[in-house]
């Protein structure tokens, strides 16, 4: 038996993801992504549009042959001829329809954020969920997860990657609870502007602890964190009174390289 994939590559429409990553949608579904390599992913909604078997495209979904859906980049993507990262959409933004102010970039000191051509798979998050991060990332996440159980203490991924439409889904999902715009950005940056993005960024939680919430700073599992995170190039992105006008954060990491690399 091959060796299972273990990457996510990465287009502006569509993600490829491992076939056996996927959580099959129906018994005709596990069947054909049993004998396939990867599976085609809609970034705007999730939806599973293709499935590829070697050289073969199995369609999932009657949009999958429509020109200009994004998979003969996936495609291409595929073969090793990705154009590189993914840039923000200038033309039109993630963030265009949320009225977001035209200064919020300025006012927040933030920048846009690519999102990357490949991930690496660094296990699986608390919700048994796929744990996509840029590869040096993930491999210094999974040695800093060792070295806290070798101190005894148990580190769990909340969340990792998250791409632009990801993060647009989850400004419309609050909309819809009734949340307003200014209440979005105090804890989330808009889309297109988190580190999330980037494949860098980790929410770290302990078991028994709820998932983002500020009581993750009075826990053993952060005090480790405050101490040692350093050693493996994370860094705490949002602490108290942060520029960029985010709510404290004290489970959020981003992993920065080593000067020099």
């Amino acid at each position: 038996m091959h060796e299972r994939e273990r990457r996510l590559v990465n287009t502006q429409r569509i993600e490829a993801i491992p076939a056996w990553l996927a959580r099959p949608r129906g018994n005709a579904t596990a069947r054909l992504l049993a004998r396939s390599d990867w599976l085609l992913r809609r970034k705007s909604d999730g939806r599973f549009l293709a499935a590829l078997a070697g050289d073969v495209v199995h369609s999932l979904d009657p949009s999958t042959l429509r020109p200009g859906n994004g998979v003969a980049d996936a495609l291409e993507a595929l073969a090793g001829a990705s154009g590189g990262d993914v840039a923000l959409d200038e033309d039109a933004p993630p963030y265009a329809s949320l009225g977001i102010p035209g200064d919020y970039a300025t006012l927040h000191a933030l920048s846009t954020v690519d999102e990357p051509a490949e991930l690496a798979l660094a296990g699986f998050d608390r919700y048994r969920r796929p744990l996509w991060l840029l590869a040096p990332a993930a491999r210094a996440w999974l040695r800093m997860r060792d070295a806290a159980r070798a101190d005894g203490i148990v580190l769990d991924a909340i969340s990792g990657y998250r791409g632009h439409a990801y993060q647009l889904g989850i400004f419309e999902r609050k909309l819809r609870r009734g949340q307003s715009i200014a209440q979005i950005l105090t804890v989330n940056a808009a889309p297109g502007y988190s580190e999330h993005h980037s494949g860098r960024a980790l929410d770290i939680g302990t078991p028994g602890e709820p998932p983002a919430e500020e009581s993750f700073e009075g826990t053993p599992a952060f005090a480790w964190l405050a101490r040692r995170a350093w050693e493996f190039g994370f860094v705490m992105s949002y602490p108290r009174d942060n520029p960029h006008g985010i709510t404290y954060e004290p489970w959020h990491f981003c992993w920065h390289p080593a000067p020099g690399r």
